[in-house]
């Protein structure tokens, strides 16, 4: 019996659904497609910013500094790189059907403003139960300590929760770990996949 859903943030919850802003962004700093996401998520001071090894203000500025951009060019920079995400509104009403008779929760490989972005710019953190972010707990997925943490937190084995994911290689680690997983592309029916696992939203 599934008593706990978790979902990811970044191309979940929230998605890059117009790619304009960030391809203008880098046609005009002179970069592949690309390019700029690999930075700022990918670089060896991006996957420290996600372990919490620097804060995201001394990641903005590495940024900045990288590019030569003063105070100005850096708030552009991200304007356009952001310019594109969208809150997974459907997704979100499906969450909030969910919340009540299961518990949900976030695992989510971000920077240590995630509280802030979900609170905030995007306020969906009402509708979790649980957020567990990369940069608080000092590692990433898909290492298994922090499904181990959720699940701890949460009070459920693995087999009692579904973990739902873009990227496949956290699906796997998650699935290695006992849970129940959905891998989420902008075409999947997260609500008929509950359904078959026996999650009634």
């Amino acid at each position: 019996m599934i008593s706990a859903v978790i979902f990811d943030v970044g191309g979940v919850l929230l998605r890059t659904e117009d790619g304009a802003p960030r391809r203008a962004l880098e046609n005009r700093l002179g970069l592949a497609h690309g390019q700029a996401e690999q930075l700022v998520f990918n670089s060896d001071k991006g996957r420290a910013a996600q372990l919490g090894q620097i804060s995201a203000a001394e990641l903005w500025a590495w940024v900045g500094d990288h590019f030569g951009l003063d105070e100005a060019g850096l708030v552009r920079f991200q304007q356009e790189f952001f310019g594109g995400d969208r809150l997974n509104r459907p997704l979100l009403e499906l969450v909030h059907a969910l919340h009540g008779r299961y518990q949900t929760a976030i695992i989510s490989n971000f920077m240590d403003n995630l509280t802030e972005v979900i609170t905030d710019r995007f306020p969906i953190a009402p509708a979790f139960d649980l957020i567990v972010g990369s940069a608080y707990e000092g590692v990433m997925k898909p290492d298994a300590e922090i499904f181990n943490r959720t699940l701890a937190r949460l009070g459920v084995p693995p087999a009692q929760a579904v973990f739902v994911d873009d990227f496949l290689h956290n699906i796997e680690g998650a699935r290695a770990m006992g849970l129940q997983t959905i891998h989420y592309t902008p075409t999947t029916n997260v609500a008929a996949k509950l359904v078959k696992l026996g999650v009634t939203p």
